[in-house]
């Protein structure tokens, strides 16, 4: 079977939206699977809703990567949204023609210099994963190409300024805070380096806009079933080994000046992408409720017997405590509208239910010590700050907290604390040494000396939290709960 281009999907039947022949108006630094089932997937839908007409160059950011396979299908792929909207299943499959090629900077790096001088580039995006964006002093300007990213970058945007061209928006997606922010500071850190000039450094920071922006949609990426992939290629006519799959839902905040909503073309495509003058309230409402719903009801959801994420929303009692803690107890604490906060806690129940995903509980519950610390602790005391008194579902994740790294300890191995479940099955517990060292050397206290312990702990929580009005009493109580009548019971207790 022939793999996918132009040709080949034309006579494979196909009837979807797909756009030949544009100008290239973004050059992307990763190829990727999440950029190409995030960004390229809403530009693609800007060609299609709001007649953006433009490509996408993607640049290969390291040595080894995809940019043959990418050329060899003119830069086509078949992009898959699976999961639940409103309770339903959904499996939507779109061919993805925004990006026309890739190049690789390490065999020609000089046709990326040629498109980034390009009087038709307006954009720049990038997702060099967390360490991507860094400063180092031991790139330079006369590599081919510089060793990092920021270093590439400004040895391009070198070249725009000396052919006179206009500035850029840059969209960093990085997983880190204000990524946009730092990459503009690893720009101008090269150009005092490299002695760039003083012209040069006021074009950067004034003619271009270094946007931060959250990323938000889950990519499984490749199908690694080979028989779903031969079904799906006989089903497409054409073989796509740059298939990508992706969650159905996905949001992008963009900080940036209020006239970049104007440019960009999402607005008028009508996508779930959005300009925002500060993405920090945004990345907390993530935290806070997608994330932390995670972190506060899986431990004891395992403890009850479940294995799969999937299968808790289909629990009442758990989905319940985790919509209660969401709804009633993290929400209201939030420094955004409620009612935008509602309809995304209402999105993450359908995220967690999502019918192609197996996420396992365990897996989640890596490192939950500094998890629940980040995820949990903040709105459990802004909760306490602002009523006056415990929240009652999140006091109970707490305990569930100390019953999951407590239950029947057995051993201690070298990459984990041995554990039995009320099942019957062993489970290994991950986390900080020093963590699984605790509850190891804690594994003949009584549950009162456990919670004294883990409460007045400050290395982990910074704090001690025993001098919180009844919080060492109700702990207590909600783990002597758990250990008696099982973690489902106490969930359902909190209703």
């Amino acid at each position: 079977m022939a793999k996918l281009n132009y040709e080949v999907l034309e006579k494979s039947g196909y009837d979807g939206y797909i756009l030949k022949d544009a100008p290239v108006k973004m050059l992307q630094f990763g190829e990727g699977n999440f950029l190409r089932a995030f960004v390229d997937y809403f530009f693609d839908m800007s060609n299609e809703k709001a007649g953006w007409n433009g490509k996408i160059t993607l640049v290969q950011p390291i040595a080894q990567g995809l940019t043959d396979l990418i050329n060899e299908q003119e830069g086509l792929y078949t992009l898959y949204l699976r999961g639940s909207e409103k309770g339903e299943k959904v499996n939507k499959r779109r061919v993805i023609s925004a990006v026309k090629n890739c190049l690789n900077p390490y065999t020609d790096w000089e046709a990326v210099k040629a498109v980034a001088v390009s009087p038709d580039l307006e954009y720049i995006s990038c997702n060099t994963t967390e360490a991507g964006i860094v400063y180092d002093p031991n790139s330079k300007a006369d590599q081919l190409p510089p060793d990092s990213f920021p270093a590439k970058l400004t040895v391009l945007l070198y070249e725009r300024f000396k052919a006179g061209q206009k500035g850029l928006v840059i969209l960093s997606c990085e997983l880190i805070d204000n990524n946009g922010k730092e990459l503009q500071r690893c720009v101008n850190l090269h150009i005092d380096d490299w002695g760039l000039g003083e012209d040069f450094k006021k074009w950067i920071n004034e003619e271009n806009t270094f946007c931060s922006t959250l990323v938000d949609r889950i990519v499984p990426g490749r199908i690694r079933d080979p028989k779903e992939v031969e079904e799906l290629d006989k089903e497409h006519g054409y073989e796509d080994p740059l298939l990508d799959v992706g969650e159905v839902f996905g949001v992008w905040y963009i900080e940036g000046p209020a006239w970049l909503e104007e440019k960009l073309p999402f607005k008028k495509a009508g996508v779930n992408v959005h300009v925002v003058p500060e993405v920090a309230p945004y990345k907390k409402r993530k935290v806070r409720i997608l994330n932390g719903a995670h972190t506060g009801f899986v431990l004891g959801a395992y403890l009850s017997g479940q294995d799969i994420v999937r299968d808790c929303m289909h629990n009442d009692s758990i989905r319940g405590f985790m919509n209660k803690m969401l709804y009633e107890e993290v929400i209201p604490i939030l420094p955004l509208d409620k009612e935008d906060c509602e309809n995304f806690a209402a999105a993450v129940t359908d995220r967690f239910n999502n019918p192609f995903v197996d996420h396992l509980l365990m897996s989640i519950s890596l490192n939950s010590t500094s998890k629940w610390k980040a995820r949990n602790m903040p709105s459990f005391l802004e909760y306490i700050e602002k009523f006056g008194k415990l929240p009652v579902c999140l006091t109970m994740s707490l305990a569930a907290y100390i019953a999951f790294y407590s239950t029947k300890i057995t051993r201690r191995e070298e990459d984990g604390l041995i554990c039995v479940r009320p099942a019957g099955n062993e489970y290994k517990i991950q986390d900080d040494a020093w963590v699984l060292d605790f509850y190891f050397e804690h594994r003949d206290a009584s549950d009162a000396e456990l919670v004294k312990a883990v409460l007045s702990n400050e290395k982990m929580w910074d704090q001690d939290l025993t001098k919180i009005a009844d919080l060492e009493e109700t702990v207590l109580a909600d783990l002597t709960k758990i250990r008696n009548e099982g973690a489902e019971a106490a969930y359902a207790s909190c209703l």
